[in-house]
C-alpha cells in the first residue's frame, strides 16, 4: 500500500481471539467496548456529583472530556486502541441517531399550547434573555476573530456565537428547578415558560446559522436552504398533528398501544431527519419539529416516551458526549491570551443572560431577588449548548481552540446555576398555620371535619386505600370527611419526568388537583369515580419529586391542607402466595422521614387486600376491625381511628385492652415502663378509655374486652385469636409492662405489635394500620438509619 493512503475500512465482526483476531480491530466489538466504557465513566461521575445536586448532563459532558484527548487521550496507545480515528464514523453515527431521538423527546417536552397562553411579562423576559446575549455574542465573535479564530467565515461564525451565548437548556433547567423545589413558585413557573420560548427561538436561530454555514457557495444557496426549511415546517404543521391525533384517539387508557403506531411515529422522526439533512439544516431539526407537533395529551405520548427514552437517554446520548469530548482538547487553551479569552467568554455569556433578564424582570415589577434568580436560571446551558457547538465544529465554523473554550463555558455556567440559586433565593417558608388545631384523630369535638392525606405509590394500592376511606367516612353529614389522595411519583433523569411536570404544572407543581386533565391518568380517574359514588370529598393530586426529599412534599401538603392524619403505604405488598414482597425499599425510608417530620398523626397501611381487589360499595361493606390497646398516645390514636370506623354500619369493632397480671401478695416484681411520665400516661389512658366505654354503652357493634398478658408468648397467643378479622389497628409505640415484653427489631417504624402482625410468621390475612400520634413534631428519630441509605441528604435537605 502506498504511503499516506487511507487505512482499509473496519470489518463488522471478528473471528475471535482464539483464531488470531484482535477484537479491537473490528467495528462491533470495539463499539461495544466504547459504549461500556462510556456508561461506566458517566454513571460513576453522576454518582460522585449527585451530592452537589448537579444534573446528570454535567457528569456526561465531563466524562466525555476525560475520555478524550484532554485527559486519558494524552496516552496515544489508549486513544489509538479504544478510539482509533477509523472507528469514529461508527461512533458518530450512533451518537447522532441517539441525538435525533433525544431531540424528538425534547420536542415532546415543549407544549405549544402553554407557550401560546404565556403572558406578556414572560414573553418580555424570554426575549430579553435572547436578544442581549445574542448581541453580546456578536460582539464577542469580533474579539475571537481577531485572536484565535482568524480565517473563520464571518457571518456564520457571528450567528453561531450569538446562538451559543443566548441559549437556555430547557430540559436541564426543568430538572434543576424540580430538584430545588422551585417549580411551584412564581420564579419556577416564569423560568420554565421563558426557557421554553427561548428553546424554540434558539432552534430557529440555529437553523439559520446552519443555513449560513455553507462554504464555497453563493448566498442564494443559503436563501434556498432557509426557504426549504420554512416549507418543511409548514408541511409538518399540516401533516403531523392530525395524523398523531388520529393515532392517539385509537389508543385507549389502560390498554397497550399497538406497535404499528409506535413504529410509524419513529419512522416519521427518521424521515423528517432525512428531509432536513437533505435540505442542509441538520437531521435533528426535523426530529425536534415532529416532537413539538405531536399532541401531548392521552396515553399515546406516554407510551411513546417509555419505549424510546431509556435506550436513548441511557445508552445512545452518552455516546454523543464522548463524541464531543473527543473533539475537545483543553490543551489547545494555552497561554495567557487563551485563558483570558475563556474568562471573557464566560463573563460575556453570563453578563448578557443575567443582566438582560434582571433588568426586564425588574421593569415588570418582579422583586429583585426573584429577578436575579431568574437571570441565574436562564444562564443554564447544558446539552443544547453542546449540540450547537458540535454542529459548528462539524461545519468548520469553530476551530479546536474556540470549541474547547465554548465547551468549558457551557460546563461552567451550568455547574454554577444550582449553587448561585440556593445561595441567593430561599423561598419564604410559611409559618405555622394558626387555625390548624386538629392534628390528631383523637379530639374533643368529634363532629369536626376529619382531613386525611392518603398517599399511594401506584394502582396496586388504590382498591385497599379506597376501601379504607369508605370505612372511615362514617354516616354523618357529607363534609365530615375530606380526603386528599396523593399519587407519589419519582422525578428522575428520564424525559417522561418532564412530561409529568408539564401535566402537573397546569395547576402548580408538585401537586396536581384533578381538574379537566384527569382523563389522562387512570389513577386519578379511580378516585374521581369513587367521589361521585360516595359521600366523601376527595381531591386527587400528584407529588413529583426525588425519593430523597419527597417526604417534604408530603409533610408540606399535610400542613397546607390541615390534615389530621397521613396514611402511607407500607413498602411491601402481598403477592399471590400470601407472602409480602418488597415494592421498593426507597419507600421505607420515605415513610421513616414522614414519621420524623409529619405535622400531624401518621398511619402506615400494611395492605393485605382490604375488601379484595375492587372497591366495595357502601351497602356491601362488612368488616371486622380489631384494635389492640396496650397504652400510650399512639394506642389512643389507634382506638380513636377504630371508633371513627365503627360509625359505619357495616363495621364490627373489637377492642382488646392488654393489662399486666395483678401482683400477688408478697411478690416482688421489677417493672420498667419508661420514664417518670408513665404515671401520667396511665391516667390519660384511663380517662380516654372511660370516655370510650360511656360512648359504646348502648352500641352492639363494638365489643370491648380486657385480657391479661403474663408474658410475650401469651400476649402473642391472644393476638392470634383475632387473626380472622379484616384489619388490625395498633399503635406504633405502645407503653406498659405487657408491651415492653414484645421486641421489635426488623421494622422499628411499625413498632413491636405492627412488626409482629406484618411479619411472615404471623398467620393472618388481615391488613394492619399502624398509628403514630402527633406529639409536637418530634415523635421518632430514624436519622442514623436514614443517613446510611441517603448519605447525600445533609446536602439536599432544605
Amino acid at each position: 500500500m502506498a504511503s499516506g493512503a487511507c487505512p482499509p475500512p473496519m470489518k463488522a465482526t471478528s473471528n475471535g481471539a482464539f483464531q488470531g483476531d484482535n477484537p479491537l480491530d473490528f467495528a462491533l466489538p470495539l463499539v461495544i467496548l466504547q459504549i461500556c466504557l462510556v456508561l461506566v465513566v458517566s454513571r460513576g461521575l453522576a454518582y460522585i456529583l449527585k451530592p452537589l445536586r448537579q444534573p446528570r448532563v454535567i457528569a456526561e459532558i465531563i466524562g466525555g472530556i476525560i475520555l478524550g484527548p484532554s485527559a486519558l487521550g494524552r496516552n496515544k496507545s489508549y486513544l489509538n486502541a479504544v478510539f482509533p480515528p477509523r472507528s469514529l464514523t461508527v461512533l458518530d453515527t450512533l451518537a447522532n441517531i441517539g441525538l435525533i431521538f433525544f431531540l424528538f423527546l425534547a420536542g415532546l417536552e415543549i407544549d405549544p399550547k402553554s407557550i401560546r397562553q404565556t403572558g406578556n411579562r414572560v414573553l418580555a423576559i424570554a426575549l430579553a434573555g435572547i436578544s442581549l446575549p445574542f448581541a453580546i455574542g456578536i460582539g464577542s465573535s469580533y474579539v475571537l476573530k481577531q485572536t484565535i479564530a482568524k480565517g473563520s467565515d464571518g457571518t456564520s461564525f457571528l450567528v453561531f456565537l450569538g446562538v451559543a451565548l443566548s441559549i437556555t437548556a430547557f430540559p436541564v433547567l426543568a430538572r434543576i428547578l424540580a430538584e430545588l423545589k422551585l417549580l411551584t413558585t412564581n420564579v419556577g413557573r416564569t423560568a420554565m415558560s421563558a426557557a421554553a420560548i427561548n428553546d424554540i427561538a434558539a432552534w430557529i436561530m440555529l437553523a439559520l446559522a446552519v443555513a449560513l454555514s455553507s462554504h464555497d457557495r453563493s448566498p442564494l444557496v443559503s436563501l434556498w436552504v432557509l426557504l426549504a426549511g420554512c416549507g418543511f415546517v409548514i408541511c409538518a404543521i399540516l401533516i403531523v398533528p392530525p395524523i398523531s391525533k388520529w393515532m392517539s384517539q385509537q389508543c385507549h387508557e389502560g390498554e397497550p398501544v399497538e406497535e404499528v403506531y409506535i413504529c410509524a411515529t419513529l419512522a416519521a422522526v427518521l424521515a423528517a431527519g432525512f428531509v432536513t439533512d437533505s435540505i442542509g439544516i441538520h437531521a435533528m431539526f426535523g426530529a425536534f419539529v415532529v416532537g413539538v407537533l405531536v399532541p401531548k395529551d392521552g396515553p399515546f405520548t406516554s407510551a411513546l416516551v417509555e419505549k424510546v427514552e431509556d435506550l436513548v437517554s441511557g445508552l445512545f446520548l452518552p455516546l454523543y458526549f464522548v463524541s464531543s469530548g473527543l473533539k475537545t482538547n483543553i490543551a489547545t487553551i494555552k497561554g495567557l491570551q487563551s485563558w483570558g479569552l475563556l474568562v471573557f467568554v464566560i463573563f460575556s455569556a453570563s453578563f448578557g443572560k443575567i443582566v438582560g433578564t434582571l433588568v426586564v424582570s425588574i421593569s415588570c415589577k418582579v422583586p429583585f431577588k426573584e429577578a436575579l434568580v431568574l437571570g441565574f436560571l436562564m444562564n443554564c446551558k447544558g446539552l443544547v449548548e453542546l449540540i450547537v457547538l458540535n454542529i459548528g465544529k462539524d461545519r468548520k465554523v469553530l476551530n479546536d481552540q474556540t470549541f474547547a473554550i465554548m465547551v468549558l463555558m457551557a460546563v461552567f455556567t451550568t455547574v454554577i446555576t444550582t449553587p448561585l440559586v440556593t445561595a441567593v433565593y430561599k423561598p419564604a417558608r410559611k409559618g405555622r398555620i394558626s387555625d390548624y388545631k386538629y392534628r390528631t384523630i383523637a379530639r374533643k369535638n368529634a363532629n369536626s371535619q376529619l382531613r386525611v392525606l392518603a398517599c399511594f405509590i401506584g394502582s396496586r394500592n388504590i382498591p385497599s386505600m379506597i376501601n379504607l376511606i369508605e370505612a372511615t367516612r362514617g354516616v354523618q353529614k357529607r363534609d365530615a370527611l375530606c380526603v386528599y389522595a396523593m399519587h407519589l411519583k419519582e422525578l428522575s433523569e428520564r424525559s417522561s419526568s418532564i412530561l409529568m411536570v408539564h401535566k402537573a404544572r397546569r395547576n402548580g407543581l408538585p401537586f396536581w388537583n384533578k381538574g379537566q386533565h384527569a382523563d389522562s391518568n387512570h389513577v386519578i380517574v379511580a378516585f374521581e369515580a369513587y367521589r361521585q359514588l360516595s359521600q366523601v370529598s376527595i381531591r386527587p393530586m400528584i407529588a413529583i419529586s426525588s425519593m430523597t426529599n419527597i417526604h417534604e412534599d408530603i409533610c408540606a401538603t399535610a400542613e397546607r391542607k390541615r390534615a389530621a392524619v397521613i396514611i402511607l403505604p407500607f413498602h411491601k405488598h402481598q403477592i399471590l402466595d400470601g407472602s409480602m414482597n418488597i415494592t421498593r425499599n426507597d419507600f421505607r425510608w420515605v415513610n421513616k422521614r414522614v414519621l420524623e417530620h409529619a405535622p400531624c398523626s401518621v398511619g402506615i397501611l400494611v395492605d393485605r387486600g382490604l375488601g379484595g381487589i375492587a372497591h366495595v360499595s357502601a351497602s356491601n361493606v362488612s368488616y371486622s376491625v380489631t384494635v389492640l390497646f396496650f397504652g400510650g398516645g399512639d394506642d389512643r390514636e389507634a382506638l380513636a381511628y377504630g371508633c371513627r370506623m365503627a360509625e359505619h354500619p357495616g363495621i364490627r369493632l373489637v377492642v382488646i385492652r392488654f393489662i399486666a397480671e395483678p401482683i400477688q401478695e408478697g411478690e416482688i416484681r421489677r417493672v420498667d415502663v419508661g420514664d417518670s411520665s408513665s404515671t401520667k400516661l396511665i391516667s390519660q389512658d384511663e380517662e380516654f378509655l372511660g370516655d370510650f366505654k360511656l360512648k359504646i354503652a348502648n352500641d352492639d357493634s363494638i365489643i370491648y374486652e380486657e385480657r391479661i398478658g403474663k408474658n410475650a408468648s401469651e400476649t402473642v397467643s391472644i393476638i392470634r385469636e383475632f387473626n380472622s378479622c379484616n384489619m388490625f389497628i395498633v399503635g406504633s409505640r405502645p407503653t406498659g409492662e405487657v408491651a415492653c415484653a414484645l421486641k421489635s427489631n426488623e421494622l422499628p417504624e411499625l413498632g413491636p405489635v405492627g412488626d409482629l402482625l406484618a411479619s411472615q410468621d404471623c398467620p393472618t390475612t388481615a391488613s394492619v394500620l399502624v398509628m403514630q400520634q402527633y406529639h409536637n413534631g418530634a415523635p421518632i428519630n430514624f436519622s442514623s438509619e436514614v443517613e446510611e441509605h441517603f448519605p447525600d441528604d445533609s446536602e439536599s435537605a432544605s
